[in-house]
This record gives structure tokens, sequence and C-alpha cells, in this order.
């Protein structure tokens, strides 16, 4: 049996709200066995005003349906024109494009509901970024929309990357954690020669979100993020606090599990800060405490599921290195790697995902893990714009 080339594009916009992450892959396919290597990768920045907008479309109380459906037309735009970009600098046609797959920007997710007697009050999400518009303007037939799916089966909707961690990292002989940390952190567990049904993988909790958050205040919002970490460094982690912060519920909740903007966003990093100035801490000492919870998290997730041979490491978040030598610290020996594999890029692997996630959808494959989302079966996820 021949095997069947095609090339396709992943969009990806996260809870960091900072800008679209493009990728192309070289899809192999072979009687549904799947090669997958990068050929292009391309970042764009949101602006200032544009990653305002956004945020207030996370808030309730400034998410207007006049702005959510001005945004969803106009963010089709900006995705548009990031996959031509990434084209263009491929030096690729548009017609050798056979798909894009696109996340969009999850202005709303709330994967479990407290009911109290309302009949719409379901588990819902909500991806902006019409895929109508990016395949108009693209003239590349377009899936998005993937987590209702997923949902509709019972599932959480999310986490959505680890069946294509499987597909591209699974290993007969080592047991690997990939842990991607963007504004909220997540790992897949792949145990050595482990079936698709054994892969594990859930948020872990906050990643960059908090981190940006307190950076913001503490810079007056000159700032939005902890450049390598380098504010950090300057303070010293506040042990009492962070024994009290640890005590939030979703810590101790079990798997499978996810979360959002909507428990670890604006609202709580404001009650957080208020906290540690209330307590006396130093603005260094609150960033440094928050940078610790995102690490001390992370790894005693990974802990808890024994001994692990690597973790594989993606996201923004591996470029803040003081979260990552505080990781290394709490690893205990269990090597850190970034996530490169042949040409895969780190901050691009979650693109990578949606461009193999809208590939299978395409194939009517299934492309999720119920295990990881809790659905109650494995569906083919993704809406698609011809």
């Amino acid at each position: 049996m021949t095997n069947h080339v095609s090339y396709a594009i992943g969009l990806m916009s996260g809870t960091s709200l900072d800008g679209i992450d493009a990728a192309l892959i070289k899809v192999t396919d072979h009687a549904g066995q799947l090669q997958v290597v990068q050929l292009g990768y391309l970042s764009i920045d949101y602006t200032a005003e544009m990653q305002e907008e956004l945020f207030l479309l996370c808030q309730p109380e400034t998410a207007t349906v006049e702005r959510i459906s001005r945004m969803n037309m106009y963010l089709g735009e900006l995705f548009a024109e990031a996959a031509i970009q990434l084209i263009q600098s491929v030096a690729m046609k548009r017609e050798e494009i056979a798909l894009i797959g696109s996340h969009g920007q999850t202005i709303y997710h709330e994967p479990v509901v407290e009911e109290d007697g309302a009949v719409y009050q379901v588990p819902s999400t909500l991806q902006i970024g019409d895929i109508s518009v990016i395949a108009e303007r693209t003239g590349i037939t377009t899936v998005g929309d993937f987590r209702t799916r997923d949902m509709a089966a019972g599932g959480q909707g999310a986490p959505l990357v680890p069946y294509v961690d499987y597909l591209l990292y699974a290993s007969k002989e080592v047991t690997k954690v990939l842990l991607n940390i963007g504004g909220i952190a997540n790992i897949t567990l792949l145990p050595k020669g482990g079936a698709e049904d054994q892969v594990l993988a859930y948020d872990t909790g906050p990643g960059n979100m908090l981190i940006d958050a307190f950076v913001k205040r503490l810079t007056e919002y000159t700032q939005t993020y902890d450049k390598d970490g380098q504010l950090a460094a300057k303070g010293q982690i506040n042990y009492p606090w962070l024994s009290k912060l640890l005590q939030h519920s979703y810590f101790q909740q079990s798997i499978p599990k996810t979360t959002g903007r909507e428990m670890f966003g604006e609202a709580y990093a404001e009650r957080l800060w208020n906290d540690g100035k209330q307590q006396g801490i130093k603005e260094a000492d609150r960033l440094m405490t928050i940078t610790e919870l995102t690490a001390v998290t992370i790894m005693k997730a990974i802990q808890s599921h024994g001994e692990i041979d690597e973790i594989i490491v993606s996201g923004g978040g591996a470029h803040n290195q003081t979260l990552m030598k505080r990781l290394v610290y709490h690893a205990e020996g269990t090597q850190l790697q970034p996530a490169y594999d042949e040409q895969v890029n780190p901050d691009s692997k979650e693109a990578v995902a949606f461009a193999v996630l809208g590939y299978q959808c395409l194939q009517q494959r299934h492309n999720t893990i119920p295990g990881a989302t809790g659905a109650n079966h494995a569906v083919v996820m993704g809406k698609v714009a011809w």
C-alpha cells in the first residue's frame, strides 16, 4: 500500500492571549499510521489593544454579544492572514495545502457546572475565529470548533493535544510525560509500551496565567510576562503563603480534569495579589512564590504517576528560566528536555497538534482520547468549512 502525503497548517491561540501560532506540517499517512514533520512555523503577536479586547471578552461582565460576534469574524481574518504569511514564508502555493486546522480563541470554557435548576445550565465551551472566514480568505478547507463534539459525548473538551502526543511521542522503551506550559499547564503521560487507552492527560493548574497577571501588577502594566524569569529571580519564595495557595480545591480534584481563565484568571489573580499585599509580602516575593506554585503543582502531578524517564517541555513557560530551574529542582533527577522532535519547535507543538487533528477529521477518523477528556467514547472532532 502506498503512502499518502498531505500538507496541513495548524493555527493556535491559547489562554495567554498573546498571539497566533501557525505551523505547517507534512503528513505521511500509511494506512492510518502517521508520520509528521514540521516544515514551517511563525508566531504573530497581538497588539496591546487586541490583547485587552480579548481579555474583556473573557470576562462575563464585559463580554457583550455584539463584541463577541464582531471579534469572531475579525479573528477569522487574523487567523487567515497568519496562514497566508506562513505559506509565503516557505515558498509554497496555497493549492498545495490540503487543510487548515484552527483551534480558535477560547473565551469561555465551563466543563463542570454547578446546577441551580435552570434547564440551560449544561457544560459548555466557546472558541471564536470563524472558520468560514479562514476558508474564504485562504481558499483552503478549514477545520475548527473541535472541543464541542467531545463535550457532547460527555467529555470536558480538553485536553485535546494528548491524542497527538501519543501519535508522535509514544515509546516502547521509555515512559514519558509531555508537559505544555501555556496560560494553563497540562501533562500527557505516555507509559512505555502503552496502548492509546492507557494514556492519561489533564490540566495541572496555572501555567503562565498567574505569573503574567502578577508581572503586570509588579511593573504597573508596562510588561505582560516575565522575560526569562528575570523578575521572579529577584524575589524569594514565601513558604507559608505557598502552603496556603496549594490548598486550592482544583489541586485536590481527581482526574480527568481541566481548567482555565474562569478559575485561575484575572479575578483570582487580583485576589491573590491583594492577599499578598495585606500580609506584607514584597512584590518580587509574590511573583517568585506564584512561580513556585506553578512549578510545584506541575511536579506534584507528574510524580503522582510513579517513575518517569523523560519530561518533554513545550509552550511559552519553557522560556522562563526561573520556572524551569524550579521544575528541575523538584524533578529530582528526572531529565527535562525541550519538545524538539525532528523539526517540531517547542513553541509550535499545539499548532502542530491542531493540524493533525484537522487532518484526522477529514479522514473521518476519531481524534480524541476518552481517558484524557472523560468522554463516554472516542469521537471525530471538528466542523468543516470547505
